[in-house]
């Protein structure tokens, strides 16, 4: 857990040097155990790719390792699960698509999440920009949460976990207690949806680009330049 006053830094500090990025914007979510696109190299001015894990669980540094999602051996970590900070607060990854900008622009970047509508209403989430994806609309956040869809891409979590029992395509498990179907170590971070998330359908946000949480940048790696 972090210290609650820490938690506020993020929110008033914005990066340096360029125009923050800001707006209205609609999320979605996803888990679709592929390797990144921020994992592959010279996609952004950033300290190295977005880490990726193996099938067995272990952390690799290597960005030209082949995704899983095409018959590699590199998945997104399951370390990347959202969590909650406190009660109106969580820290998570994203797929991003950011209207008038580009991956260049925009991986490993953070941006917080005002949600404005369904029962997450007010609360606060901050995510570090690790993926895009080609069906992602202008200002679209694809959170990524385990359990919730694999997408367009079907045979990375088979591949990684040997099996994936996660729900409808898009949408995913739409219980709580579905999340127990998961791989143990994606269990709590499925959950987190139906906990802090509140069981919350693809609610609509204000966003702006702030300073990445430490933690956050430990997590994937990637620190922007």
């Amino acid at each position: 857990m972090i210290n609650k006053l820490t938690t506020l830094v993020p929110f008033l500090a914005v990066a340096t040097g360029i125009a923050a990025q800001s707006g209205s914007g609609r999320t979605t979510r996803y888990w679709d155990c592929c390797k990144p696109s921020c994992s592959w190299n010279d996609k952004a001015p950033v300290n190295r790719p977005v880490l990726t894990c193996d099938a067995s669980g272990a952390m690799q540094t290597d960005p030209d390792i082949p995704s899983g999602c095409g018959g590699g051996n590199a998945f997104t970590c399951t370390n990347m699960s959202p969590f909650a900070v406190d009660n109106d607060t969580a820290y998570g990854f994203a797929a991003v698509s950011i209207a008038g900008s580009n991956e260049s622009a925009w991986c490993c970047e953070c941006y917080q999440l005002t949600f404005k509508s369904g029962p997450v209403a007010g609360k606060r989430m901050i995510v570090q920009a690790t993926n895009t994806g080609g069906d992602l609309g202008n200002n679209h956040f694809d959170i990524l949460i385990p359990g919730g869809g694999l997408g367009l891409f079907t045979d990375g979590c088979p591949a990684q976990f040997g099996s994936w029992n996660g729900g409808q395509q898009y949408g995913g498990v739409s219980s709580r207690a579905e999340c127990s179907n998961l791989p143990a170590p994606v269990v709590a971070g499925c959950q987190f949806r139906f906990d802090w998330f509140q069981g919350a359908d693809n609610p609509d946000v204000d966003f702006q680009q702030v300073q990445c949480p430490a933690q956050l940048q430990q997590i994937s790696g990637c620190a922007r330049l």
